[in-house]
């Protein structure tokens, strides 16, 4: 299969580039597109045949659910069975946005894959013009996890998703780098108190602002669900070709764990601009220190930088668990399967 990449330039008449996409989107094709977090494998959310398709190119578990993408919030009706307050003030609030709302879906309209046989569905309007004119021109929603291979970093450039999906997906619309460059936060409006499923760069802080008390609980107590509710709550995500280790951010400690390495690996380093100078194989940074929405860009793009070395160890700096560096280190908990590393 040939895999067409197709630019959307901001600045000129893009309606045959999109008129594309929304024909093989009809025909039951996956179209890869870029959202303000990352770029999103879409489908139509109500043909089955078109989002198994999501599943095969991916590589995807079948018990994985997948987010509904609408480019209207009055489409929400027509995919829930009923829209709770908390969900009606969230959306008021943050979309379009980076916060996928799960609720009750009405029964027999979306594809069963979407829900992965469950009674909710998680349904968000994603803050990006290309995926906007998309939804608006197709008028249709789409089902749409990351653009990649699963488990691997997610895409934040059309590049990473045609390094992944090169002749596996017929289409990428190219809308440049990603914004966000992490996933949605995912907010379960279920339950009596919401609880996010999947932080991202709505926080808790920001939530609790608009709508009281949220939950959230730790990557330990996710993995107690033996059927997830969002995606990346089951399985090991985000992760490069060597295996990475958190390690603190702090100068001494770093550059004692490449000592005791560099006998035996070629070590690659994800940490500020501040260690730059430590002497490494590699070093990929996240920009500087204490800017988490800097960090939050450039995490996957480094990560995947890394598969393009021969490094056979990554170590990652952590960063703090508040705002979205919550959401940073629940990536980098996952890309490293919640491994550390420690000193001999």
């Amino acid at each position: 299969m040939r895999t067409l990449q197709l630019t959307v330039d901001y600045f000129v008449d893009n309606s045959e580039n999109y008129t594309q996409a929304v024909d093989l989107l009809k025909k039951g094709e996956v179209v890869a597109f870029p959202t303000e977090t990352v770029y999103g494998l879409g489908a139509v959310a109500t043909d089955e045949k078109a989002v198994k398709k999501i599943f095969d190119a991916k590589g995807r578990p079948s018990d994985n659910p997948l987010i509904v993408h609408i480019g209207t919030a009055e489409e929400v009706s027509l995919y829930t069975s009923y829209i709770p307050e908390v969900a009606k003030l969230c959306m008021e609030a943050f979309w379009p946005g980076p916060l996928t709302i799960v609720m009750h879906a009405k029964p027999n309209i979306l594809a069963p894959s979407v829900t992965a046989g469950l009674d909710t569905v998680g349904i968000r309007m994603p803050n990006h013009p290309v995926a906007l004119k998309l939804l608006q021109t197709l008028k249709a929603p789409l089902a749409a996890p990351s653009a990649n291979r699963s488990g691997k970093p997610s895409p934040t450039k059309a590049d990473h998703v045609f390094e992944d999906l090169q002749g596996i997906i017929p289409c990428i619309l190219d809308g440049g780098m990603t914004g966000i460059g992490v996933e949605s936060t995912v907010l379960d409006v279920t339950l009596n108190t919401p609880v996010i499923l999947r932080p991202g760069g709505v926080t808790k802080e920001m939530l609790e602002a608009v709508i009281g008390p949220v939950d959230e609980p730790s990557i330990e107590q996710q993995k107690i669900e033996s059927t997830p509710k969002a995606p990346g709550m089951k399985y090991i995500h985000y992760a490069p070709n060597a295996p990475v280790y958190l390690i603190d951010a702090n100068k001494e400690t770093i550059e004692n764990a490449i000592k005791q390495l560099k006998s035996e690996h070629k070590v690659a380093l994800l940490a500020p601009e501040s260690f730059k100078d430590i002497k490494v194989d590699y070093y990929f940074s996240f920009g500087e220190a204490h800017n988490l929405e800097q960090m939050s860009a450039t995490l996957y793009d480094a990560l995947r930088a890394c598969d393009k070395t021969d490094a056979t160890i990554i170590l990652a700096t952590a960063t703090t668990k508040s705002g979205v560096g919550t959401a940073i280190m629940n990536r980098l908990e996952k890309a490293a399967g919640g491994n550390w590393f420690s000193l001999k």
